[in-house]
């Protein structure tokens, strides 16, 4: 099963989203969110709706046929690679350290990326702390994205704390 982003456009009417929903539903996919963004229309006038799915593979391409069949515009569509996300806290001299080699120690795997990061730096020459979040192709491959940052945090003698979510990796 791959899980699927679709964004479409929908008129601001009744009955729209189950235009979508339907053949969803009849092509066996399972629906994980909706996403609807009504305060934000697009250059058409109509709401950008952001559905995400668990799908068979070999089905994704009927499904956008499907919904464009029954016109509803298909803005976007993509297969998520990114399935499993842990938020950890570091600590210590994070950005005097090399920040770009810690990100990219986690971008280069090819199976992990650091999606979100927030730092906080009180005082010029003394430690900050950052929430980072990481996200892999699975929960295997995140553990393995982890053990690396705890690899690079003993190195530069950052304090790592982790996991921040409820979900254990």
């Amino acid at each position: 099963m791959a899980v699927v982003s679709i964004v479409v456009e929908l008129k601001d009417q009744p009955g729209q989203l189950l235009r979508v929903v339907e053949p969803i539903s009849r092509l066996g996919g399972n629906i994980l969110s909706v996403v609807h963004q009504r305060d934000k229309k697009t250059p058409l006038g109509r709401i950008p709706v952001e559905v995400s799915l668990q799908i068979d593979e070999k089905k994704v391409e009927e499904l956008i046929e499907a919904i464009k069949g029954v016109e509803i515009i298909v803005r976007s569509y993509n297969k998520i690679r990114l399935l499993a996300t842990t938020s950890i806290m570091l600590i210590g001299h994070i950005v005097h350290t090399d920040l770009s080699d810690t990100i990219n120690s986690i971008d280069k795997t090819g199976f992990a990326e650091v999606v979100d990061m927030h730092i906080s730096m009180p005082h010029l020459n003394e430690p900050s702390t950052a929430m980072v979040t990481v996200s892999a192709t699975g929960k295997e491959k995140l553990r393995e994205a982890i053990e690396l940052m705890r690899e690079v945090c003993r190195r530069k003698s950052i304090l790592m704390i982790e996991p921040l979510n409820e979900e254990q990796i």
